[in-house]
């Protein structure tokens, strides 16, 4: 017999199907991968369908800089990848169905990767074609560099983050874009990364379910967005790190792009990702930072 599993199972109790319901890797990887033809498109058909002559130079920055921004995509999926599976070994004695969970995890940041290659390569050949600034082959190294490891639900948080940064960022693009194909690139792209935001919160939330990882971690990692200041203010932040391990390109913004002050409907998504994962609600940055002080005994 079949197993058949439900996405919204998958999104919102992956631990207890697999614990209860002993569905089978495969019966995961399937899913995914299912899922994921669903929402496949062409990079090709989509360039095709914006007429170059129309995009402003208002749109032309927000190409420019998001072609940049996705480069260091890559670096995040090949990391996810090798640490998840990492972790899988880890906790094949110890706990099983974790271990499970960690290789799906793995298995499917190859979707990730594939999904925002399409992000990079359609965004900087749409750059190419409208004569803007050339991505140097020194830039795309530099940017190429892998994060360095950290506790899995740390990482796993980390990159919700990003994907609801991306989420809004390419959300507003949407909204203000002039030609109607670029538009229509900029949603596509938006739901991309909204999709990617819902697996993430997934994963983090399996691991908290299983005990084995404690909240603690998702809410230091949320502190360093949303504390006054912090990341989630990228380039606009009064100090920013000088880091040789990997490029946050939040922080290397140019090209005389403006993005809007939307931090109020990132905090809000971050407060709603954390209570999707940790079931405990927050809705202040000064909540998230207690909240975080309590649970780590202070």
């Amino acid at each position: 017999m079949v197993n058949t599993i439900s996405r919204s199972d998958i999104v919102n109790s992956l631990y207890a199907i697999v614990a209860e319901q002993r569905n089978s890797l495969v019966d995961l990887i399937w899913e995914q991968h299912h899922f994921h033809e669903k929402r496949r498109w062409s990079a090709v058909e989509m360039i095709g369908a914006i007429n170059l002559e129309a995009v402003s130079k208002f749109d032309k920055a927000n190409l420019w800089n998001a072609g940049r921004a996705e480069l260091t995509t890559k670096p995040g999926a090949d990391r996810l990848a090798r640490l998840a599976d990492a972790e899988c070994r880890r906790w094949l004695d110890g706990n099983p169905v974790l271990a499970s969970i960690m290789q799906a995890c793995s298995t499917w940041s190859r979707y990730w990767n594939e999904e925002e290659s399409f992000h990079e390569t359609t965004l900087n050949r749409l750059s190419t074609l409208l004569s803007l600034e050339p991505v140097s082959d020194e830039t795309v190294i530099e940017f190429r560099k892998i994060f360095p490891d950290d506790d899995m639900l740390r990482t796993l948080v980390l990159l919700a983050i990003s994907e609801i940064t991306a989420t809004v960022n390419y959300s507003w693009c949407a909204s203000v874009a002039q030609d109607p194909g670029l538009k229509k690139l900029f949603k596509q792209i938006a739901a991309d990364e909204s999709q990617h935001l819902t697996y993430f919160i997934s994963f983090a939330k399996a691991l908290v379910d299983s005990k084995e990882y404690s909240p603690k971690g998702a809410f230091a990692v949320a502190h360093l967005f949303v504390r006054e200041g912090g990341e989630l203010y990228g380039s606009n932040r009064q100090h920013l790190e000088q880091r040789d391990s990997h490029v946050n390109w939040w922080d290397s913004i140019k090209y005389d792009m403006v993005l809007p002050d939307n931090i109020e409907r990132k905090q809000n998504l971050i407060f709603f990702a954390l209570r999707q994962i940790t079931g405990i609600q927050v809705n202040s940055a000064a909540e998230v930072e207690q909240t975080w002080l309590d649970l780590v005994g202070c």
